[in-house]
């Protein structure tokens, strides 16, 4: 994986939780019970992509600019993306795909849970 630091990053953000989801071999991130990201293996146990939540049209254009970006894995292809983990997507634009991830699940949550999340 050319990404070492990505799963110490998904976590730093505030109120990150992650699990593993067996039967899909999916290691996936989460705010307030919602995913912002899943990094999933391949049939030899090793991480090969993650995939985000993006608003469509910059997913749209990511796609059309990198060929390490493609419609989402087993996802809703207008708004998940995903990204070959052993690819030549600069490590900047991981960081902001996933920040960008974050935000629009964060954003989608209750006013109350989002406060609650923020204090902690």
């Amino acid at each position: 994986m050319n990404y070492p630091w990505l799963d110490e990053y998904l976590l730093s953000m505030k109120g990150a939780t992650k699990d593993f989801k067996e039967e899909w071999q999916w290691t996936r991130y989460m705010v307030g019970n919602k995913m912002y990201a899943a990094i999933c293996k391949d049939q030899t146990g090793k991480d090969y992509i993650i995939t985000v939540k993006l608003d469509p049209l910059d997913g749209d254009f990511l796609r059309n600019q990198y060929e390490d970006i493609t419609p989402g894995y087993y996802m809703n292809k207008v708004h998940w993306n995903s990204i070959n983990l052993e690819g030549n997507v600069p490590d900047d634009l991981m960081k902001e795909v996933a920040e960008k991830s974050y935000r629009l699940v964060f954003g989608g949550l209750s006013k109350k849970l989002q406060k609650e999340i923020e204090e902690c």
